[in-house]
């Protein structure tokens, strides 16, 4: 008989989940080929945030002072921003949920908070593809910040994507998945209503100006527009950190896989 040229145990089955680094680089590249292949998130993400930034800087549409562009640009980032972290998560998790596709993830090796990271990472190298697009057609337009402002609103948007984030997962992992398409729309609109607040360079009411900044879209926007003017607006900072925490916790605590 000849001789076993393998070692002993070369074919043995040796059954282990595969590193933490491996696990995460493979469910965030998962989900950003889903988010990527999704039409409806496309129109979300690029789309609307792209015709905005351009018909809203070329277009004679209500006063926005001699700038234009230096005021529709942070607008434009928060509704993009909100666009994916908060509406895109939010109704992605809730068809999830209803197809049994988190369930199944569950049952893998690959940890809860994996899956919670994976999609979050996703969002992530999503809005900063979607900041540095913008910023590029914005620098197109004539919009000129200073370096200072740049690295300030890279800060500033990256605290509204998590606090958006915190909210599309609380809202996408708690509702049914009809509820959260209908929901996340609404709010969408109603949020980018709040948040266009900061085009307006006339007298408003008190309590619309204060309001406005109490809401996440409008925090966003406001500390984005001091942020890119190398500013900072700390109400609105604390609005966007005090949302981010409270919905987190509550996501955290709520989000259910089924």
């Amino acid at each position: 008989m000849a001789a076993n040229r393998f070692a002993p145990g070369t074919f043995t089955p040796d059954a282990r989940p595969s590193g933490v680094t491996a696990m995460l680089r493979a469910q965030t590249g998962i989900e950003l080929k889903l988010l990527l292949r999704n039409g409806e998130q496309l129109l979300l993400t690029m789309f609307i945030p792209i015709t905005l930034l351009i018909g809203l800087s070329l277009l004679p549409i209500g006063d926005l002072g001699t700038s234009r562009v230096d005021k529709v640009v942070p607008a434009v980032m928060m509704v993009a921003v909100m666009s994916t972290a908060f509406t895109g998560q939010a109704i992605a998790v809730g068809f999830d949920r209803r197809y049994g596709a988190l369930k199944r993830l569950g049952a893998t090796a690959l940890p809860t908070w994996g899956i919670i990271a994976g999609k979050s990472a996703a969002v992530v190298i999503v809005v900063a593809f979607q900041s540095v697009l913008l910023g590029s057609i914005g620098l197109a337009l004539g919009w000129r910040p200073g370096p200072l402002g740049l690295a300030m609103g890279a800060v500033i948007i990256a605290l509204g994507t998590v606090t958006f984030a915190a909210m599309g997962l609380l809202l996408g992992g708690t509702l049914k998945a009809e509820i959260v398409l209908a929901l996340a729309n609404i709010l969408w609109f109603v949020m980018v209503g709040v948040g266009s607040v900061v085009f307006i360079t006339g007298d408003i009411p008190w309590l619309l100006h204060v309001g406005s900044r109490l809401i996440p879209s409008g925090a966003l926007a406001h500390a984005l527009d001091a942020a890119l003017s190398s500013s900072i607006d700390m109400l609105s900072i604390v609005v966007l950190v005090t949302w981010g925490a409270v919905t987190g916790i509550l996501a955290s605590k709520m989000f259910r896989f089924t």
